[in-house]
């Protein structure tokens, strides 16, 4: 399972039916769980713990040092879950004493050359397309789906059951259960196709709608929005994660699509 022209370091724990083709190195303290396959030319450095079933193709780089000026050395990790895809020339960049770790969830498909930068969180069943751009410090809610060509401002927070269309510039943060779109990237309604596809029920996805609406059609500041929504819609757990999500946002969330925008001139 292990191709003679690979470098493996002593200390480095394999599971035993890892398969590792040729022209790869594997640095040391690093796992690999068991079924996972590493094609040719890939580098897994330093801190690298990846899970079972996963395939990482040629090229790709996991857990490089960051690329950030403040690193100094500190011991930190990547960690990639089971069943996860890691496609060509992908990098993924070990955490610095900030988070201590990047993590990449379960299940998820990162597509060719994207690159995901230190201490970013990225959560199970997510799909980046190709040339996803991720700095610094984000973190991406489950089943999220980042078009191609995508950029993503360090510390901004992606919502589970998001859509973000492709050629999107991410400044502020993108609540969940949302599509986003346009220049500057707006709301465009909610991912009711998503939602369905992932089983939830219709009254859940209206009530969705409803909490949207208010938010951003009702002519209310955040704040009025919110405290209109706990006060006067039913508690579920897809309310409060909204609303959770949005009061305890670092960089201010996406607004509407107006006319007079980037996109219109």
């Amino acid at each position: 399972m292990i191709h003679p022209h690979t470098y493996i370091h002593p200390n480095a724990k394999l599971a035993p039916n890892v398969k590792v083709d040729p022209f790869s190195v594997i640095h040391q303290n690093v796992e690999i769980g068991e079924g996972t396959w590493i094609g040719s030319n890939v580098t897994i450095m330093e801190g690298a713990r990846i899970g079972k079933n996963c395939r990482i193709f040629p090229g790709a780089v996991i857990a490089a040092i960051p690329q950030d000026l403040k690193f100094d050395g500190e011991s930190t990790t990547v960690e990639i879950g089971d069943n996860t895809t890691i496609r060509e020339f992908v990098t993924i960049n070990r955490g610095s004493k900030d988070r201590w770790t990047t993590k990449v969830g379960n299940n998820c498909l990162i597509m060719a050359y994207s690159h995901i930068a230190h201490d970013c969180l990225i959560g199970n069943n997510c799909i980046m397309s190709n040339n996803t751009q991720v700095a610094g410090h984000v973190v991406v809610g489950d089943f999220a789906i980042i078009g191609g060509m995508c950029a993503i401002h360090q510390f901004v927070a992606i919502g589970q059951h998001t859509f973000i269309s492709g050629g999107s510039l991410v400044s502020k943060d993108v609540p969940p259960y949302i599509k986003a779109g346009r220049t500057p990237l707006s709301y465009a309604g909610v991912n009711s196709i998503g939602l369905k596809r992932r089983g939830f029920s219709l009254d859940s996805i209206n009530q969705i709608l409803d909490i949207y609406r208010i938010i951003f059609n009702k002519g209310m500041n955040t704040s009025q929005a919110l405290n209109f929504i706990e006060e006067e819609i039913t508690a579920t757990d897809e309310r409060d994660e909204i609303v959770t999500f949005i009061r305890e946002s670092g960089r201010g969330i996406i607004k509407k699509f107006t006319k007079g925008s980037l996109d219109d001139e």
